[in-house]
């Protein structure tokens, strides 16, 4: 079966990196917690090393490895491990480290986000569909002013994305089908869980998400409904691809 614009009934969007700037927000907090500290950490950097160990802190999780953790406990373990790393764990005590995790909960909108978030709730609803612990999705949607609907965390379902439970359970709270909810992602991984989930997807290309150095997801690696370049853009396809 086809992609049936008209049956959608709910965007859900993806939010680190996709709705979120996760890169500079949480670069600028490390790099100001660190001088507090007298320690001088590249913040860019660190952010990027924080972030690679996103996904393998998960799997751990949604394979049964570990027990269940949401995400603030994932990315404390991941955090102690790269103070370590870097030599600066003395200079961090446990309020500098639980400051460093929150940063995670205090991160900057793209560009776009709001109004067009905005746009589509004239016509949606519009969800949160996030790895993210509740309360962390909570206070980074409120700081942003992102206007949601209503919050999905992968709390709720108590397994990560990209595993079926952790779209499955959004569509189930949600009461609709797979097949009327769009999710939204700039990410490969996260397309082809919800698309093999039975949901509809959306690709939101965001080339800066890493950083100008390294390469963000593209367009041409992933197999997808549709492929947007902000959440206006997205907004206007899908009143387009209603009308008759």
């Amino acid at each position: 079966m086809g992609f049936d614009v008209g049956a959608i009934r709910v965007v859900a969007c993806d939010i680190f990196g996709t709705t979120v700037d996760w890169r500079t927000g949480v670069a600028g907090q490390v790099a100001a917690i660190a001088a507090e500290r007298g320690v001088a950490l590249e913040g860019e950097a660190f952010a990027d090393d924080w972030r690679e160990r996103y996904l393998p802190s998960m799997q751990r999780v949604s394979s049964g490895e570990r027990e269940w953790a949401y995400l603030d406990t994932l990315h404390r373990e991941s955090l102690d491990e790269l103070l370590e790393l870097h030599g600066v764990a003395d200079a961090f005590d446990e309020d500098a480290r639980r400051r460093l995790v929150r940063a995670w909960h205090r991160l900057p909108a793209w560009d776009d986000s709001v109004d067009g978030l905005a746009g589509l709730r004239e016509r949606y609803v519009v969800a949160a569909l996030s790895n993210g612990g509740f309360a962390l999705l909570t206070n980074l949607v409120k700081g942003a002013g992102l206007p949601f609907d209503c919050i999905l965390s992968a709390e709720l379902a108590r397994t990560y994305k990209p595993e079926p439970e952790a779209y499955l359970t959004a569509v189930r709270l949600l009461d609709v089908e797979p097949a009327e909810v769009l999710m939204v992602a700039a990410h490969k991984w996260d397309i082809d869980g919800a698309r093999g989930a039975g949901l509809a997807t959306a690709f939101l290309e965001r080339p800066l998400e890493k950083g100008p150095s390294l390469t963000a997801d593209r367009a041409d690696d992933v197999e997808s409904d549709l492929v947007v370049r902000g959440f206006g853009e997205l907004a206007v396809l899908l009143e387009a691809g209603r009308r008759p």
